[in-house]
């Protein structure tokens, strides 16, 4: 299987989830190998309107200080984009070309973490995207700010 038809695969599996904390969420199981490892992620439109990702922080997720990975973070952040960008990437594939991120805070296990973003700018090519990551167990601290740019891809084959 190439990139490609991960790619279809992913975006054809938003599933939304029936039963427990996440009841009325969606997820992408099975769409992206790393993603399933690192997660479960999930997404959803508030009732604002707004785009927001969380996830339930577990021991996996944690480094030897007992803190988030950064690594984590940086995944979660990397799926966020996508989320964040759907409606500008539609029907596209599309590879995350840059990343920026700066570490603000961490959490603990059992912590909520949950990211909003925006897009800032959507152009023929590339996506431009920002978003903040917060602890919302903690009140919403933050962890992680970051800027992305998304390129559009053609498929290939």
């Amino acid at each position: 299987m190439d990139g490609s038809e991960l790619d279809t695969n992913y975006q054809s599996k938003l599933t939304v989830v029936t039963e427990g904390e996440w009841a009325g969420w969606s997820q992408y199981p099975g769409g992206d190998p790393f993603e399933d490892l690192a997660g479960p992620f999930y997404c959803r439109i508030d009732e604002t309107g707004e785009r927001v990702c969380a996830f339930r922080a577990e021991k996996k997720h944690m480094n030897g200080g007992m803190f988030m990975h950064g690594g984590c973070v940086m995944t979660f952040a990397d799926f966020c984009l996508f989320w964040i960008a759907r409606d500008d990437i539609e029907g596209q594939s599309s590879v995350t070309a840059t990343f920026n991120g700066e570490f603000v805070g961490s959490c603990g296990i059992g912590d909520r973490v949950e990211c909003r973003g925006e897009v800032v700018k959507a152009g023929r090519s590339m996506v431009f995207v920002r978003g903040i990551i917060s602890n919302a167990s903690a009140g919403g601290a933050p962890m992680m700010s970051f800027s992305a740019v998304l390129k559009k891809t053609t498929r290939r084959g």
